[in-house]
């Protein structure tokens, strides 16, 4: 199975800040950072982190070097990759002193994508190939279509969730990883059993990951379900949290783990991430979180 992930690459304009701001408030910022990420390159550094090889495919801007520099330094492959004339995307995020953050998006050249360029990625790619999406980039309901066609297996992260969503044929879709918010959004339920219930109705082919904060994450598929906790750390910042579970959960399924211990290496994956600053350089290696002795937090 080779993986491709055809998603976002972002540079990250990360304020520290007392608390997140307020509608009409200015406040002041403690620290200035700048990092390499984007849902799609965090998830991409998260796999091969963990231990999986993978394609990234995507556009980047003129002013791309450092987003091109890391997955090199991460030995994510950039064959596909494209250099067009715009912008590379970025983000504005806060991140407050309890390690909540708040994001704000330009999409830039990952909005630049065509379908001649996705047609000639996913040549490169067969049946029982996986393609990881998230929502930061445009013609997500192409990419499915066509995927679909070549019987590829298709992993959707919905995040940010909007109407490009909304258009996208969900029963070509293999693995569904959403929060809460997402599943709302997706099904109108609120809590985990009724949304998981819904996606079951709809969705029956699905494999679905619900990730639920403190109350940790719910497996489902053919009518099994999987639960696991979270792991007590320190929460320094969350931002690459639910990218950082989303490439070790893929690395594992990838190596033909259980989609227990998938969950499991995955949710300490996570934990080391929240423990740490910054989006990329959070993401733990494969060793440190095998390596890692963390206590379960009650439930």
């Amino acid at each position: 199975m080779k993986i491709l992930n055809f998603g976002s690459l972002n540079i990250d304009f990360v304020y520290s800040v007392e608390h997140i701001v307020s509608p009409g408030e200015t406040i002041s910022s403690s620290q200035l950072n700048v990092y390499p990420g984007g849902k799609g390159l965090n998830q991409s550094v998260a796999l091969a982190r963990g231990g999986a090889s993978v394609f990234h495919a995507g556009m980047l801007g003129e002013d791309g070097g450092m987003l091109r520099k890391t997955c090199e330094e991460n030995h994510v492959d950039i064959s596909l990759l494209r250099t067009v004339e715009e912008r590379s995307g970025n983000a504005i995020i806060q991140v407050s002193a309890k390690g909540q953050n708040s994001i704000v998006l330009f999409g830039g050249a990952n909005r630049k994508n065509d379908k001649e360029y996705i047609d000639e990625v996913l040549s490169h790619f067969e049946e029982g190939d996986l393609l990881l999406l998230q929502n930061e980039i445009n013609l997500l309901d192409y990419l499915i279509e066509l995927a679909a066609q070549r019987k590829m297996k298709i992993a959707l992260n919905p995040s940010p969730y909007d109407e490009a969503v909304e258009c996208c044929d969900l029963s070509k879709i293999h693995w569904l990883l959403l929060n809460e918010v997402e599943g709302y959004q997706i099904t109108g339920e609120q809590k985990p059993d009724a949304i998981l219930g819904q996606i079951q109705k709809r969705y029956p082919q699905l494999h679905t990951v619900l990730t639920l904060g403190k109350n940790g994450v719910i497996y489902q598929a053919d009518l099994q379900r999987f639960t696991h906790g979270i792991y007590n750390v320190p929460v320094v910042d969350t931002t690459a949290a639910g990218d950082t579970f989303t490439g070790y959960f893929f690395a594992g399924i990838a190596r033909g783990d259980s989609p227990q211990e998938c969950l499991r290496v995955a949710s300490i994956a996570s934990s080391l991430t929240v423990s740490r600053k910054g989006a990329i350089p959070s993401i733990p290696w494969r060793d440190e979180v095998l390596g890692a002795d963390l206590p379960l937090a009650a439930p």
